[in-house]
């Protein structure tokens, strides 16, 4: 059974007539009358009684006739959902974002991106960049972004805007910092300061406290713990309010990177996030 067979069918049953039906599809009678006898055939049961030049339907035909509008209304409403999704109307984003980005970074992105798309709903996952990555190589996730660096063939790597990067210690330390707090392995605010400790000649054993956050790492500082390397978006608002004195350290600004599974197609709506991310 097709579509198109119950289209047929409910056109002869509104119209009680053969050619009436056939002119409002439009196709021709012959079409509209084989597609009614290979539905009776298949089924083995009758669907019309002709009575004179009418066709009216039997008891199978009437039953079948509510089911009939039941499925093709299911098929309109299933045909609206693509065109909408095809349209960027409605759908779901799934992303997946390291710290920096995510709680600092993308909800300007996400505003605008809401008040072009109201009908896409967008589910937001935050870990660490490793983690990020991980997401969008499994599938769950349509894109990542990113501040670590990301080698992997199976993605497409895209660099945005860039991170300034600075050392945070407490106000008032003068000497140089000979103790740190640092964020877990895989994220890429730790990439960098490992890479600060190598230059200063320092081993990992200079970190004194591996936080999951960087709102714990930035705490931890204030309270003396140590120093830390972290981004700018996150220690602003504390060195502001003298909480945090920074200071630069010789590393390249660090770009943001979207990353996207190469197998997985693009739909309209990541690809209109991607255009606010790059823009």
């Amino acid at each position: 059974m097709t579509l198109e067979q119950l289209r047929i069918f409910i056109a002869v049953a509104e119209r009680e007539h053969l050619t009436r039906a056939a002119e409002a599809l439009p196709l021709s009678p012959s079409a509209v009358s084989a597609a009614i006898a290979a539905l009776e055939g298949r089924y083995g049961v009758k669907l019309f009684d002709r009575i004179g030049r009418r066709l009216a339907l039997t008891e199978a035909g009437r039953l079948f006739l509510i089911e009939a509008r039941r499925v093709l209304a299911q098929a309109r409403e299933a045909e609206t959902v693509l065109h909408e999704v095809a349209g960027a109307q409605r759908g779901l984003l799934c992303l997946s974002t390291s710290q920096t980005v995510g709680n600092y970074w993308i909800a300007s992105r996400l505003a605008r991106f809401r008040d072009d798309f109201p009908g896409v709903e967008v589910r937001l996952h935050i870990g660490n960049t490793e983690q990020a990555a991980a997401l969008v190589l499994s599938g769950e996730a349509d894109m990542g972004l990113v501040e670590g660096r990301v080698d992997d063939p199976r993605l497409f790597v895209t660099p945005l805007e860039g991170d300034r990067v600075v050392m945070v210690t407490p106000p008032g330390t003068d000497e140089t910092p000979q103790r740190f707090v640092a964020r877990e392995k895989g994220s890429g605010t730790r990439a960098i300061l490992d890479e600060v400790l190598r230059a200063q000649g320092l081993s990992e054993e200079a970190i004194v406290l591996t936080l999951p956050s960087n709102e714990a790492v930035r705490a931890a500082v204030e309270a003396g713990s140590g120093a830390a390397v972290l981004s700018w978006l996150v220690v602003e608002g504390a060195v502001a309010a003298g909480r945090l004195a920074a200071r630069e350290i010789d590393v390249p600004v660090r770009p943001f990177h979207l990353i996207r599974l190469k197998e997985r197609s693009e739909g309209r709506a990541a690809a209109a996030f991607k255009t606010i991310c790059a823009g």
